[in-house]
C-alpha cells in the first residue's frame, strides 16, 4: 500500500516548486484561459452566423475544452513532476531515498489532482461569466467525467515518463505531445460518427471518446450515460494496468543498464 507520509512529503516539495517560481503558476493559468477564450469566442461567432440552427454547439465546444483540460493537466501532473526531478538532478536522490515507486507515482497523481482542481475552478468561473455556461449542469455526471479523464491522463503520464526513462532527454517533448496525439481520436469537439470508419474503430478503444459522447448526449437529452461511463471506466482500468506494467519494465531495464544515471546527470 502507498505511504501517505511519503506521498505528502513529495507533494509538499512539488507545491513549493510552484510557490517559489511564479512562472510555473502563470503557466498553470495562462494556457487553459487562452484556449477557453479562443474557442468560446469562435463558437459565439459561429452561433451568430448560423442563427438558431445550432444553439447547442457553443456548449459542446466550451464543455469539451474544459473537460479536455482535466485530461491534459492530469497527464502533466505526472510527466512534468518527473521532469522537474530530471531538470534539478534530483531523480537519483528520489531513487536512493526510501521512496517506493508506488509512493512516487501516487505523489504525481496528487499533483495532477491539484492542477485539475485549480484550472477547473478558474475555467468554470470564466465560462459562466463570459459565455453563461454552467459547468455544474451535469450534476453528478461531472464527477464521473472528471474521474475518467483524469484516470486516462494519469495513464498517459506514466507512459510519458516511461518513454523518457528509456530514451532520455530526446524524448522530453513527448511529455507535451502525447495527449495531442490522442486528441483527434478523443472526439473532444465533434461526435464519434463524424470520423471515418477506421478512425472510429480506434476512438472507441479510448476512454475520452466515450466521456465526450456522454457529455454531448447529456447536453442534448439530459440525464447521465451510465453505459458510456462504464465502458470508459473499464478501459481506464486496462490502460492504467498496462501503463504500470510498462513503467515497471522500463524502470527495471533502466536500473540494469544504468540509464537512470544518464537521465539524471545529462
Amino acid at each position: 500500500m502507498p505511504s501517505p507520509t511519503v506521498i505528502a512529503a513529495l507533494l509538499t516539495r512539488y507545491i513549493l516548486l510552484y510557490a517559489r517560481n511564479p512562472m510555473r503558476a502563470f503557466e498553470l493559468f495562462f494556457w487553459p484561459l487562452v484556449q477557453l477564450l479562443v474557442w468560446g469566442f469562435l463558437t459565439m461567432f459561429l452561433q451568430k452566423q448560423g442563427g438558431d440552427g445550432f444553439p447547442e454547439y457553443i456548449t459542446f465546444l466550451i464543455g469539451g475544452i474544459i473537460l479536455w483540460d482535466a485530461l491534459f493537466r492530469a497527464q502533466q501532473g505526472v510527466s512534468i513532476s518527473f521532469l522537474e526531478d530530471v531538470w534539478t538532478r534530483n531523480l537519483l536522490n528520489i531513487f536512493a531515498a526510501p521512496v517506493r515507486m508506488i509512493d512516487y507515482i501516487g505523489a504525481t497523481f496528487a499533483v495532477g489532482i491539484l492542477r485539475v482542481a485549480i484550472t477547473a475552478g478558474m475555467l468554470a468561473l470564466v465560462a459562466s461569466l463570459a459565455y453563461s455556461f454552467d459547468l455544474f449542469r451535469f450534476e453528478w455526471g461531472l464527477l464521473a467525467y472528471y474521474t475518467n479523464l483524469m484516470l486516462f491522463g494519469w495513464a498517459l503520464g506514466i507512459v510519458s515518463i516511461s518513454l523518457i526513462l528509456r530514451w532520455g532527454h530526446a524524448a522530453e517533448s513527448l511529455a507535451w505531445a502525447i495527449p495531442f496525439m490522442v486528441q483527434p481520436f478523443a472526439c473532444v469537439f465533434y461526435p464519434l460518427e463524424t470520423l471515418p470508419p477506421w478512425m472510429r474503430a480506434i476512438s472507441t478503444a479510448f476512454p475520452p471518446a466515450h466521456v465526450f459522447e456522454g457529455m454531448r448526449a447529456s447536453i442534448l437529452h439530459g440525464g447521465f450515460g451510465l453505459r458510456e461511463f462504464t465502458i470508459a471506466l473499464g478501459l481506464n482500468a486496462l490502460y492504467l494496468a498496462l501503463s504500470g506494467w510498462l513503467f515497471a519494465s522500463v524502470l527495471r531495464s533502466a536500473r540494469e543498464k544504468g540509464l537512470l544515471v544518464k537521465t539524471s546527470s545529462t
